[in-house]
């Protein structure tokens, strides 16, 4: 025996015990929510990636629109088509009788740049629209250098009387400019608040009694629900609310006065506001009597004809 195994060492030539090393086992990757509905794989990211890039985008147009660089490159490329010769010079004004030409000229000149691509069209219309007389306006360039601007005007239908002002209105009731009492039109006088709003309504009774129109001196807007209509020879002819009964109160006026005169005889007013009624007043005036109504010819009287005195 040797010393080496009595010492307890290992034998010559006898292999050494090798320790098992530890097999290292990848946990598989669980799939993603979007793969688990049936996407490929990587599907997730790649929409990530959109998202971020969409994002960057609308950074990038944000900040091009908050430093108004279309607008800038615009306006250069404006001037510079102006700088090659197309400005405005010239200002062409068509249909213009009673809007001064003048305040047309000062509303066309007054433009933020002369370049005519950079001259605003629909501001320059809206400022001609404020002034009463015009009722359309038309705007276009003519290149190299004039503005066109043709005016359509409105046409005056009456004088209103409101607040001791006079003032002439069109049919649409817009007041077009003030009227000085030694200087009125011959023109219908409506009187009243309100009355320019509902100058078309007593427009078309007047229409519906073709007889009447030519003998009307004016009306009043009474209580702002009726009309009083003033004739040339003195009387008013009281019409009840509402256009269908005023209507057909002004037709049975007109066709009692064809039948058997009424107007120019002395009265002084004719009150219909009551259906079925007609009341007819005198003046008080001295010396007025009682006119003599000549019975109509062919028919009786209207029934609806009734005198009070």
């Amino acid at each position: 025996m040797t010393a080496r195994i009595a010492r307890g060492g290992p034998a010559r030539g006898r292999p050494k015990p090798r320790t098992a090393k530890p097999v290292r086992t990848r946990r598989a990757k669980s799939p993603g929510m979007l793969e688990e509905f049936g996407f490929a794989p990587g599907t997730g990211r790649r929409i990530g990636g959109w998202i971020a890039l969409g994002m960057a985008v609308a950074l990038i147009v944000g900040a091009i629109l908050a430093f108004r660089l279309p607008q800038l490159a615009g306006l250069a490329i404006g001037e510079g088509i102006g700088n090659a010769g197309f400005t405005m010079r010239r200002v062409e004004i068509k249909g213009a009788h009673r809007v001064s030409r003048l305040d047309i000229y000062n509303v066309a000149f007054d433009q933020a740049s002369m370049a005519m691509p950079l001259v605003d069209l629909s501001a320059t219309r809206a400022r001609l629209l404020r002034f009463g007389w015009i009722k359309e306006a038309r705007v276009h360039r003519r290149l190299p250098d004039t503005l066109v601007i043709d005016i359509v005007e409105r046409r005056p239908s009456a004088i209103w009387q409101h607040g001791g002002q006079l003032h002439l209105i069109d049919g649409e009731g817009v007041v077009l400019e003030p009227v000085r009492i030694d200087a009125m039109p011959d023109l219908p006088l409506v009187v009243g608040p309100g009355a320019n709003r509902h100058l078309a309504t007593l427009q078309a009774l007047l229409r519906a009694a073709p007889h009447l129109r030519p003998q009307v001196a004016g009306a009043s807007w009474v209580g702002g629900r009726r009309w009083d209509v003033r004739f040339q020879t003195g009387e008013v002819l009281a019409l009840p609310e509402g256009e269908e009964p005023a209507n057909r109160a002004i037709l049975n006026f007109a066709r009692m006065d064809q039948q058997t005169q009424l107007l120019g005889r002395g009265f002084a007013r004719f009150d219909m506001r009551i259906p079925g009624r007609f009341i007819v007043r005198l003046s008080r005036e001295p010396g007025t009597s009682v006119p003599e109504l000549a019975p109509p010819d062919p028919g009786p009287v209207p029934p609806d004809l009734a005198r009070t005195i």
